[in-house]
């Protein structure tokens, strides 16, 4: 078969794959590497880039940097300040969420913005009693729309610079995109909270539950349904906390006699209360009574956060809430100021450019180690491999759409409607196909095969390069029509529990949006 006929087709397939729901993205990801191989189009290594891709390892490191924010309490210390400012109020909440994100994105990257805030986000959301699918696609549409701030918010932005000056025209400042950035971002911000309420989805992730709870409720909880006299302010602190655990069938356990104030053998916990379920026993234990242990009996014992995790993993018991959970809620606990220091060096080095991002992340990622501030089991657990598995097996596709010349026949082919007409027309015409492309491989791959025609259509016409540059970054930006567009729209997929069909619906009218601003609004400010 034809390596651009072969690319076509398996561009189709894949498309059709994620559309049906029916077959899980990592799965179509691997049958498209396969694909790819099998067809010819690409060799195994150049099939396999993709899972050596620095984009992909960057995407990774974020994910731990990510856990690091959660695991220590940062993120639950954000959420206690959000949802004071916005309640439970949902078109507040996503305006807030849209205008950080937005401005973090224009000095760090897309992906780091929406990595760094995706579990406040998720933390904002449960607090509000929200599901986190109202806030997430906002957060990954808000992104885009922040990277046309600043020239470092996306790697398009300094491709099209260089690609105006190559072709004799001058580069872009640093914050000129934000002459067409800033409307953007507020035009996104109202679009979303007009229209996001009806057209966003109520979906429950299938993780949900490993959100940081209310930390303050459940401590309230414990105290009442145990009898506790400890404040409840000092049931869980930042370096203190308290686990539920149950006496699991067949547990070492049953028989043994217990107390409140009695410690544990090996971790020295300390039994705050023992309860029996009513069903079996009406009657709670006396304050000092000693409690014979049966199958099913609950315990409440406080200590060490690192004694409680060891301690439930112990066959012995079952725990009702996992420790780790819990100490997510706790606003700003141990290993908090480590994790926002290297945060702050990461936001540094990324927005400064001293090293590539790959290095950064994977920089960022050992110091959190080495710092104790995450295990390498969190390490591990921490990146979302589904993720990654998607990613790295599109960006082959992309690539493949470039060598085999499969993207300049469909760039060719559609440039030739604009024939000899206007100059605006012929910009509608390269943005409508910078748009569609942008939906299916990478904005990145998508600029760089237009750009070139682009500067060939502004030359034939004898205008400006300027206007054909910035139409060119606004429409690579609007990728807001599939979850494969860009890699944010990926990373909020999981999390917030859509399916291929929901992004469609709120990003088309964003994206009528952006071509609008792209073919009347840029030439206003950068003339033919």
């Amino acid at each position: 078969m034809d390596p651009i006929t072969a690319t076509f087709v398996i561009l189709g397939l894949a498309v059709l794959a994620f559309m049906s729901g029916r077959v899980p993205l990592g799965v179509v990801a691997i049958g498209v590497v396969l694909a790819l191989w099998a067809t010819g189009v690409l060799t195994l290594s150049e099939a396999l880039g993709g899972f050596a891709d620095p984009t992909v390892i960057f995407i990774a490191t974020l994910f731990i940097v990510s856990e690091s924010l959660d695991a220590t309490g940062v993120t639950a210390w954000l959420a206690q300040k959000v949802v004071p400012l916005a309640g439970s109020n949902l078109r507040r909440l996503v305006a807030i969420v849209m205008g950080c994100v937005a401005l973090l994105a224009a000095f760090i990257s897309i992906n780091g913005a929406v990595a760094a805030l995706l579990p406040v986000v998720v933390v904002v959301a449960v607090r509000a009693q929200l599901v986190p699918s109202r806030l997430l696609i906002p957060l990954a549409f808000a992104a885009s729309a922040g990277s046309l701030l600043t020239l470092a918010g996306t790697p398009v932005n300094p491709v099209v610079s260089d690609a105006a000056v190559n072709a004799g025209g001058s580069a872009f400042g640093f914050f000129e995109f934000a002459l067409v950035g800033l409307p953007l971002v507020a035009l996104t911000v109202l679009i979303v909270i007009t229209l996001g309420p009806r057209l966003l989805p109520d979906r429950v992730p299938a993780q949900l539950s490993e959100s940081a709870p209310d930390v303050r409720a459940a401590a309230h909880t414990l105290r009442r349904d145990y009898d506790v006299a400890v404040e409840t302010a000092a049931l869980m602190t930042a370096r203190d906390g308290v686990a539920e655990v149950l006496v699991s069938p067949r547990s070492g356990l049953i028989g043994q006699d217990v107390f409140v104030g009695m410690t544990t053998h090996r971790e020295s916990l300390v039994i705050l209360g023992v309860r029996r379920d009513e069903d079996l026993e009406t009657e709670k234990p006396e304050p000092g009574a000693v409690t014979t242990l049966r199958v099913g009996d609950a315990l409440l014992l406080q200590g060490p956060w690192a004694a409680l995790e060891e301690y439930v993993r112990s066959p012995d018991v079952i725990a009702v809430t996992a420790p780790h959970a819990l100490r997510r809620g706790i606003p700003l606990g141990r290993g908090a100021k480590r994790a926002l220091s290297i945060l702050a060096v990461t936001v540094v080095l990324l927005a400064t450019g001293l090293l590539p991002p790959a290095v950064v992340g994977l920089l960022a990622a050992a110091a959190l180690v080495v710092s104790r501030v995450l295990s390498g089991t969190q390490v591990f657990r921490a990146i979302h491999w589904s993720t990654i598995v998607l990613i790295a097996g599109m960006i082959p596709l992309s690539n493949a759409f470039i060598a085999t010349g499969a993207a300049d026949v469909v760039a060719t082919g559609v440039l030739g409607l604009s024939g000899t007409a206007s100059a605006q027309v012929a910009l509608l015409v390269i943005c409508v196909v910078t748009l569609v492309l942008g939906q299916f491989i990478s904005n990145v791959a998508t600029v760089l095969v237009v750009a070139p025609i682009a500067v060939s259509v502004a030359a034939t016409l004898d205008v400006s390069v300027q206007p054909f540059m910035m139409g060119l970054t606004v429409a690579g930006a609007a990728a807001f029509l599939t979850p494969i567009a860009t890699p944010v729209n990926v990373m909020v997929m999981q999390p917030g529990g859509y399916r291929f069909g929901d992004y469609w619906r709120l990003g088309l009218p964003l994206a009528a949006l952006f071509l609008a601003v792209a073919v009347l609004y840029v030439p206003l400010i950068w003339p033919f």
